[in-house]
């Protein structure tokens, strides 16, 4: 028999590591209960109207379509939080891809043909679905995504600007971005009397429990639903989506069990993507480069059914000095879908404007960018005067230039090569606030010298079992192999949602508390334990819901080298390298291959992906896997992580930060930066892809 892998050095084996790897960890499709049937929703073909006709007749003749549910006789709902969530209510068509029906069948198969066999007519209106910087219905909302207010100005920016010796006025635009998680959005729901049980594909299932129970008339002690297995989510699953809401109704409509999965075709218009963004940012330096004016001035889009507004000025209010700043957002509601969080929402589009106009005035001072940024470090949060709980992020540019090697790189663009390979190096720095919710948990002692820890949080596939398996171990003074880990399900105690980079500390501060008190409890215990163990509670509402004195954000920093085929335009990220600052650790495996994959995020933000409205259909054109091109093996190259040892007392018990996100956040930027490096011209608009690149190559 071949004997076990030994433990990694970096950490533990992950806890679901054979679970996945042999096909044991069962994801949302794969619960059949017995009856189960198979719903397939219908999107809406204009760009906006009115349903006049749902023929339903026509379907419900068809072998196995057992019902077709749409606003003529769909269950009537509760009041939605979330308007994307008021389904099948009445007979309006916001944007295209709006579901308008649903199909229920005894088969996936028969229930696909209904739907597309399902005959809906309408009275089309004229729409809108083209962002403009000048268009003139933008308004200034009350505040961006998070509860960051729109508008915020210190000094007298236009003066300090006018005065300053050094200046960059540029405009950075990305289109939209989509999510595209491995797992496609599924519920599988079934009613047994007045009891609603439900396996979603979610971010937090306390969080759908609530929604549904909410939408459905039911008590919350009536809503079961489980997530114990999510095939990533990067935001998309953070929210209840229309899919879980379909399946509830329609189960509840046919009385059996039903199981809907959404066609990957049909995820761009129904469960969020980063919303595309027009970003002018200036700067005014003296000759040293020291900022004494910035200003970051968002455009971006949001839907007509609810508002939501992606915070990409934000981060231009911790970054750097700045005594006179303005940073601002501005938005219009189109016929589009609602755009919503995908990974570093704010931060990842923010900061790819801001490194990239940081790069442009270290060309214009003559300064190294690295130098640059650490002349420009805030002795304090600049737009809130808070001092930071910690800041190392000038320990990141000097770590991640003395690995990467930055040192004697010749600063000007444009004149190294490879053969018909053009060269350059880039960098950028990251941020991402510190996040926490408050959160429950419970802890039991068994008689057989075994703990259980219980806590609805969920693993999107980021190793939460692993690591808060090892955070309850090191409370108890226990080795982790003596911790069972449950979660994933409403049925214990709540939690919050995966999201934010705010799971392992809100999660593992009620799992850290709950331990701690079991193990007062097992040290006061004389004597064996009773046959029913010993156990203990935690919530942590008075402590995480607090308003800290502190700026609490992780930094970090990317370096990157490309090489830009001079003939096709083609890029390759040949290098790329990112420096953390993240607090405490707890598990190097398993943020290593977080930092990694949020970095890979970065490479397909800079290169290939793309979601590219077309005006005169409402409809987003890349719709599948072969035309939204995500990174793959071939395209991800040498690339490193690492992290500098953080200590910091104003957090959690753990002392540990957010790194889900913190990743992707500086990587377009310095992957921006390292190809106007290579070709000595600067483009402003994501991706670089080759059609972009090639009338700038230099003809030999």
């Amino acid at each position: 028999m071949t004997p076990p892998p030994a433990p990694r050095p970096d950490g533990p084996v992950r806890r679901d590591a054979r679970e996945k790897a042999t096909g044991a960890a069962r994801y949302a499709a794969e619960h059949t209960p017995p009856g189960c049937a198979h719903a397939c929703p219908v999107p809406a073909t204009v760009a906006r109207g009115k349903v006049t006709a749902v023929h339903a007749d026509e379907v419900l003749r068809l072998p196995g379509v057992l019902a077709v549910l749409s606003h003529e006789n769909a269950p009537r709902l509760g009041e939605a939080d979330d308007p994307t969530l008021s389904l099948l209510q009445d007979d309006s068509v916001p944007h295209r891809g709006w579901y308008v029906a649903v199909v229920v069948a005894d088969t996936l198969e028969n229930a696909r043909a209904g739907a597309d066999a399902l005959r809906v007519t309408y009275a089309t209106e004229p729409h809108d679905a083209t962002l403009r910087e000048d268009h003139p219905r933008l308004y200034t909302p009350e505040e961006a995504n998070g509860g960051h207010p729109a508008v915020r100005e210190r000094g007298d920016f236009d003066t300090a600007f006018a005065a300053s010796a050094v200046r960059v006025d540029a405009t950075y635009t990305m289109a939209a971005l989509h999510n595209h998680p491995m797992e496609p959005h599924a519920a599988t729901a079934w009613w047994e009397e007045d009891r609603l049980i439900v396996h979603d594909s979610s971010q937090g299932s306390t969080t759908v429990r609530d929604t549904l129970a909410g939408l459905l008339g039911v008590p919350r002690a009536d809503v079961t639903v489980v997530s114990d297995y999510v095939g990533g989510g990067f935001g998309s699953k953070g929210t209840p989506r229309p899919h879980v809401v379909l399946a509830a109704m329609a189960a509840r409509h046919t009385g059996r069990p039903v199981k809907l999965v959404l066609p990957r075709r049909e995820l761009a218009a129904v469960v969020g993507h980063r919303a595309p963004t027009i970003q002018r940012v200036r700067l005014g330096a003296g000759a040293d480069g020291v900022i004494d004016a910035l200003a970051h001035e968002v455009v971006t889009q949001t839907s007509t059914v609810k508002e939501f507004v992606e915070q990409a000025a934000a981060p231009a209010r911790t970054m750097y000095t700045s005594p006179h700043s303005r940073t601002t957002h501005r938005v219009v509601a189109l016929d589009v879908p609602s755009p919503s969080w995908m990974r570093a929402p704010g931060e990842a589009s923010g900061m790819y404007a801001l490194e990239s106009a940081m790069d442009e005035l270290a060309l214009a001072t003559g300064i190294d960018p690295v130098e640059l940024r650490v002349r420009n470090e805030p002795e304090k949060e600049p737009d809130s005067g808070n001092p930071f709980s910690s800041r190392n992020l000038v320990g990141c540019l000097r770590e991640g230039a003395r690995r990467f090697g930055w040192e004697g790189r010749d600063p000007r663009p444009g004149v190294r090569r490879d053969g018909n390979w053009l060269l350059g190096t880039g960098v950028a720095a990251a941020t991402y606030p510190y996040l926490v919710s408050p959160s429950t948990a419970s802890a039991h002692a068994e008689p057989d010298g075994g703990f259980v820890v219980r806590v609805n949080a969920t693993d999107i596939g980021t190793g939460a079992r692993t690591v808060l398996a090892q955070v309850a171990a090191e409370a108890l003074g226990a080795e982790p192999a003596a911790v069972r880990v449950e979660l994933g399900s409403s049925e214990l105690p709540d939690a919050p949602l995966a999201g934010g980079s705010s799971g392992t500390s809100s999660w593992g501060w009620s799992v850290h508390r709950a331990c701690t008190a079991l193990a007062e409890k097992l040290r006061a215990h004389a004597g064996a334990l009773p046959a029913e163990g010993l156990s203990a509670f935690a919530d942590t509402e008075d402590e995480a819901g607090q308003e800290p004195p502190y700026a609490r954000h992780t930094f970090g920093a990317h370096f990157a080298e490309v090489r830009v085929d001079a003939e096709t335009g083609e890029v390759r990220v040949s290098r790329l390298l990112g420096v953390y600052a993240a607090g405490r650790i707890l598990s190097a495996s398993t943020a290593r291959s977080q930092f990694i994959g949020g970095m890979t995020m970065g490479i397909g933000m800079a290169l290939t992906e793309t979601s590219t409205m077309d005006p005169a259909f409402g409809d987003y054109v890349e719709r599948d896997l072969a035309s939204y091109h995500v990174p793959v093996s071939a395209d991800v190259p040498a690339i490193e992580a690492h992290w500098l040892e953080e200590e910091d007392p104003h957090l959690n018990p753990m002392g540990s930060k957010g790194i889900g996100e913190i990743g992707i956040v500086g990587t377009a930027a310095a992957i921006a930066n390292a190809v106007h490096h290579a070709v000595g011209v600067r483009l402003r608009e994501l991706p670089l892809t080759p059609d972009r690149l090639l009338p700038h190559l230099p003809r030999t």
